[in-house]
């Protein structure tokens, strides 16, 4: 590990976090001219760039997909712990019992955690799902706090009075950004596992090896 650069030891997060900036740069300024033309159907003044950072339209659609996203993890890490597919590069083996299923054994190259036990060790065995499940929590609220602040922002631009947050969990939109957004998270996981049983990607941690088996169960 110590012949290779910085780069090559974290390429992979650097990508995809590069990816993901330049996706939400683009999702706020086609999100500004989309924002501004709802406004301007409402006869309301056009924000500028800067102060669309501020309105419930950017944060709705910015932590719309988010909180679904982090649905997705962790459902897959909590329902992959006891479920199987046979076939699936994404399940553990039918048989027998995982490397990931060993009791933790304290050594010098532990985590932390692993080397003080107790409940350190407890919550640290299952962070991942904390993680990932409190990650969804916030994101769901703010995409519900975003939505609704949305919806009285084009009220008012429509001169109409503000709603009520009870009203407006009774209003169909944000259920259906809710779970438009959700399916599609669900079909994701579906397809990753089931493509995986007879579809292969050389070099793929994600995939069996090009030869194994169909019925081969695991990577």
């Amino acid at each position: 590990m110590m012949n290779k650069t910085w780069y090559q030891r974290n390429s992979l997060s650097i990508v995809v976090t590069v990816l993901f900036i330049l996706a939400l740069v683009a999702q706020f300024y086609f999100g500004w001219l989309v924002n501004n033309a709802e406004l301007d159907e409402e006869g309301a003044r056009p924000l500028g760039i800067w102060n669309y950072a501020r309105t419930g339209h950017f944060v709705a659609a910015t932590f719309e997909n988010f909180q679904s996203e982090f649905l997705q993890m962790f459902l897959y890490v909590v329902l992959t712990i006891s479920l199987r597919q046979v076939g699936s590069a994404e399940s553990k083996p039918l048989d027998g019992r995982a490397e990931v299923d060993r009791v933790p054994k304290p050594h010098p190259d532990a985590p932390g955690p692993v080397r003080q036990g107790g409940w350190r060790l407890y919550i640290y065995s299952h962070s991942l799902t904390i993680a990932f499940l409190l990650l969804f929590l916030i994101s769901w609220s703010l995409h519900l706090y975003g939505s609704w602040r949305h919806f009285n922002e084009l009220r008012r631009a429509a001169g109409e009075q503000a709603a009520s947050l009870r009203y407006f969990l009774r209003e169909p939109h944000f259920w259906f950004e809710t779970f438009q957004n959700w399916q599609s998270e669900f079909l994701s996981v579906a397809s990753i596992v089931l493509l995986t049983i007879f579809l292969r990607q050389k070099g793929s941690p994600e995939s069996k090896p090009v030869d194994a088996p169909h019925w081969q169960t695991g990577k």
